[in-house]
């Protein structure tokens, strides 16, 4: 899109490019360090707050915001953020959401970039960076959300030909499909990912808990109250199907998800 361009070329035009990582709390406040080493979780945060998401940038990517109705914003200087070494600023003395609406995740990148968005009642698709891009403090709506249905954070794929989603429910229901199987599209609800009764998730009985973007030879860590059990191989590939499916129900004791994560070293990769 045009616009893209040429709020591309005007952020390159003013910032030289500097690793920085940006720290999201859950009451809405964002800041930034320079350099790509922080652990958020060693942060301090307000009390009653704490880390929800993190990112790791170059200070010349515009910074997109996802909120809880599905809209997008767009932070076009991320250098310039308050510095992580305080508390931040909230996101609401820069942009302008819906009444009641709640910040859930960011993401950034080139233009061409894929970026996974849907909801916790199993529907999604694969947008471009570029057409979450907004020039306006009352963000974009790129996500349309089924009622009663929450947003699920953006995740972006490094590799859309290579790359598999993982989607777990809260009850246990584990699967795996490769990004190729979601559709492209500048916005709308998406389409089933995993199987959900339609009963069960208007009721909030069954819901997806979390999601990540893996690849075959990544491992996956499944997090059920305080156990933890790590998927990989032949392990990992048993719960691989169709777009659309119910998936598998992982062990006995690992069935109350509250959380995946890809097997790396970096604690801003979810």
């Amino acid at each position: 899109p045009v616009f893209a361009r040429r709020l591309r070329t005007r952020i390159e035009a003013l910032l030289p490019p500097e690793p920085i990582t940006v720290v999201l709390s859950q009451q809405g406040w964002i800041r930034a360090a320079k350099g790509h080493e922080v652990d958020p979780a060693a942060l301090k945060y307000k009390a009653g707050d704490g880390p929800l998401a993190c990112l790791r940038m170059r200070s010349n990517e515009p910074l997109v915001v996802l909120d809880s109705t599905g809209r997008s914003y767009t932070l076009p200087r991320p250098g310039e953020l308050p510095s992580a070494k305080g508390y931040g600023e909230p996101l609401t003395s820069t942009l302008t959401p819906p009444s009641g609406a709640r910040f859930v995740g960011l993401v950034a990148g080139a233009d061409g970039d894929r970026v996974l968005l849907g909801s916790d009642f199993g529907y999604a698709f694969v947008a471009r960076l570029a057409d979450l891009l907004s020039s306006h403090k009352k963000g974009k709506a790129v996500l349309t959300v089924p009622e009663g249905a929450q947003v699920l954070p953006p995740r972006r794929l490094a590799d859309p030909e290579k790359d598999w989603v993982a989607a777990a429910t809260h009850t246990g229901h584990l699967l795996l499909v490769p990004a190729t199987e979601l559709p492209e599209r500048p916005k709308g609800k998406g389409v089933r990912l995993i199987q959900i009764p339609g009963e069960r998730a208007r009721g909030r009985e069954e819901f997806v808990v979390d999601w990540v973007v893996l690849r075959a030879e990544e491992a996956l860590r499944v997090q059920a109250g305080q156990r933890h059990r790590l998927l990989e191989g032949d392990d990992l590939r048993h719960y691989l199907g169709q777009r659309g499916k119910r998936g598998l129900k992982l062990p006995r004791g690992f069935q109350k998800v509250k959380r995946l994560q890809v097997e790396r070293r970096d604690p801003c990769a979810p």
